[in-house]
């Protein structure tokens, strides 16, 4: 069965995801994954789609005008076999999380020393909070980090950090559940 990347993205607003959803299900797709989120004002959704029978892009043909036509933007991309699957990545699952004053730099740091350390970062997500006059950055972030890689290890590297961006870091371990 062939996969394909849908990307939506346009201004937020409620429905969205039924209209998408409801495209997808009348097309006789399965939905493999996905993700959704609002940035800023914009709603933006990530899907990976499978049919039976399409094997390529042109096989959806129009089944996402109306969806431009409601002011979103809709990409859809062909993925190459296996490119739907998960990775397998061997090591410890940490939450990686960051609080302080909104400054220039600190998803890059952040991102620089984990990946010189060749720890995956698996989901990241920021946001502004508190209020206007005194906003607060937040950055969570999940990683996997290397076999050979202990927690009390990016512990110290992100308390370096801490002390450089003057911002608050927390790491722990996060420990998978089967279901």
């Amino acid at each position: 069965m062939q996969h394909f990347a849908l990307t939506i993205i346009g201004r937020d607003r409620p429905g969205i995801v039924s209209q998408v959803t409801e495209i997808l299900y009348r097309l006789g797709c399965n939905i493999a994954d996905s993700s959704c989120s609002i940035l800023g004002g914009q709603f933006a959704m990530i899907l990976i789609i499978a049919h039976p029978e399409i094997s390529d892009r042109d096989g959806f043909g129009n089944a996402f005008v109306a969806l431009e036509d409601s002011g979103l933007s809709v990409y859809l991309r062909t993925l190459k076999p296996g490119g739907e699957k998960h990775p397998h990545m061997d090591g410890e699952i940490c939450l990686i999380s960051v609080y302080g004053s909104d400054k220039a730099g600190i998803v890059y740091r952040v991102s620089r020393e984990l990946g010189d350390r060749k720890i995956n970062i698996t989901d990241l997500n920021t946001k502004l909070v508190g209020t206007e006059q005194r906003p607060v950055y937040v950055m969570m972030l999940e990683a996997v980090l290397p076999p050979e890689m202990e927690i009390n290890e990016i512990n110290q590297i992100m308390n370096n950090l801490k002390t450089e961006l003057q911002v608050d870091i927390s790491v722990r371990s996060i420990t998978p559940v089967e279901l």
